[in-house]
């Protein structure tokens, strides 16, 4: 699906330029510098009880631009401010149009700025930033707070995103502000100890929970040091997007927020992912079908549920996956490490992938291959699977509290060139019942030490590796 809900802002008439409007008493004691009780600050954890180690937290990034990236300057003399453009920036009006006229007046200008000012707070409905018309390398400066709506009214009957940008050559996401999603009005249905009001409201919401930011077919995109908290569901989402850097940003809601992943990857390519933190109630990093050549390295996770390719194969379709490393990685308080996760009945294939300089704290199980996945109560047996081969595990050290590694590949495709070197997984504490290193049709290479040892892992290459068909081949 290439919209969340068809609006195209590109068609949208350039509103007469408006003075800036007088503001509220409740915006001027904000831009004054009062505090707001909407989420909280910018890398701030304390709302959710995640007192983390300061030292797990990745320091800020002074690497380059991904390649590619380097020629995005902007135009100084095409800044866009939506406060020009009619927006209030009290938390309480519709800024909406306001957002839509300032888009349609900066996506005319090649390099132009689209300013989203500090201390202010934007209400803001379902918007699409659209292209392709518009000029290359437009920044969207994002130093306040845009907030969702929490009424039923504002979602119609189901959208897929809040906020997105499709089509677009060279666009950029920056600054300090906070893109906050009021989620928790979306999670009550699920927590036995809601507020009355808010399970009510719950309730008249759609079922659908929108993701908070999604780009779709663009080229050249970068998102650096802004917020995301409290999205319905997932926090970021790239869908055929090509030529991705996202660096030296947070990403923000509980552990028990369900289904609300950090970043989602789908049928993208060349997707540069370092220096952020990452807490959230799924996969800090979701890596779907139609990926290659991803790079994430010195991210902090947790909680969550880890570093995840997949789950591929969904209703028997094909999946492909290749080229992904994973390094300098922190995970803590989360229910897997690093995993890969199949449908039965699937095809396709995930190769060439490296998990490197992984540290784990607290996590259930940190190495897992599940090919038997499956989200429900129970799934039909099916043979085909999507084949798994060329796997890399490399320094994973710390602590788990379940089990250390799972390997449960498929009866009809093993895994194959498992390669596990440097292992060292202590239980949390000894006095627990541990479950031990658990290996089904998991072929590869071992190499000692390992702690514990991985005797399960079978040396060298399946008897009878099955040859892909053209139907399964990527």
């Amino acid at each position: 699906m290439s919209s969340c809900y068809g609006l195209n802002l590109t068609d949208v008439k350039q509103g007469t330029r408006h003075r800036k409007p007088k503001l509220s008493p409740s915006a001027m004691a904000r831009k004054k510098g009062r505090h707001t009780s909407v989420g909280s600050s910018k890398g701030d954890r304390d709302d959710h009880g995640d007192s983390r180690d300061n030292q797990l937290n990745p320091p800020p990034s002074s690497q380059p631009p991904y390649p590619g990236t380097e020629h995005q300057v902007p135009n100084p003399a095409a800044m866009f401010s939506v406060l020009d453009y009619g927006a209030n920036g009290d938390g309480v009006a519709d800024d909406t149009k306001a957002f839509e006229a300032a888009w349609a007046a900066a996506c005319k200008v090649e390099g132009s700025v689209l300013i989203v000012p500090a201390e202010f707070e934007f209400l803001v409905g379902p918007i699409s930033f659209s292209g392709p018309s518009c000029g290359p390398n437009i920044v969207f400066q994002l130093d306040g707070t845009i907030l969702a709506p929490a009424d039923s009214r504002s979602w119609g009957s189901g959208l897929l995103c809040w906020i997105e940008f499709t089509k677009l050559q060279g666009i950029t996401i920056r600054g300090s502000g906070v893109i906050e999603g009021r989620g928790s009005i979306w999670w009550t249905s699920t927590e036995s100890n809601a507020h009355p009001s808010d399970y009510e409201l719950s309730l008249k919401l759609v079922e659908i929970k929108p993701t908070a930011l999604r780009f779709y077919g663009s080229y050249n995109v970068t998102i650096t040091g802004i917020t995301i908290q409290n999205s319905p569901q997932c926090h970021l989402k790239f869908d055929n997007c090509e030529a991705v850097q996202v660096f030296n940003m947070t990403i923000n809601s509980p552990g028990t927020s369900l289904n609300t992943d950090g970043i989602h990857l789908q049928n993208s390519r060349d997707v540069m992912i370092h220096h952020t933190n990452m807490s959230c109630g799924d996969d800090c990093v979701s890596i779907q079908t139609g990926c290659t050549n991803i790079n994430i390295h010195s991210v902090d996770c947790g909680p969550g549920h880890g570093i995840s390719i997949g789950g591929l194969g969904r209703d028997n379709m094909k999946a492909c996956v290749s080229n992904i490393t994973v390094r300098d990685i922190n995970v803590h308080n989360t229910t897997n490490g690093v995993r890969i996760k199949t449908w039965q009945g699937g095809s396709g294939s995930v190769q060439s992938v490296t998990f490197s300089n992984i540290r784990v704290s607290e996590v259930q199980t940190p190495i897992v291959i599940d090919q038997f996945y499956c989200d429900r109560s129970s799934c039909k047996n099916q043979t085909s699977a999507v084949a798994l081969s060329g796997i890399a595990y490399e320094n994973i050290r710390g602590t788990y509290t379940v089990k250390p590694v799972h390997f449960a590949c498929s009866d009809a495709s093993p895994c194959s060139d498992i390669s596990i070197t440097g292992i060292e997984l202590q239980p949390l504490q000894e006095q627990y019942h541990m479950y031990e290193p658990f290996c089904w049709k998991a072929f590869g290479e071992l190499y000692p030490p390992t702690v514990p040892p991985i005797v399960c892992l079978q040396s060298g290459k399946p008897a009878s590796n099955r040859i892909l068909s053209d139907h399964g081949m990527c």
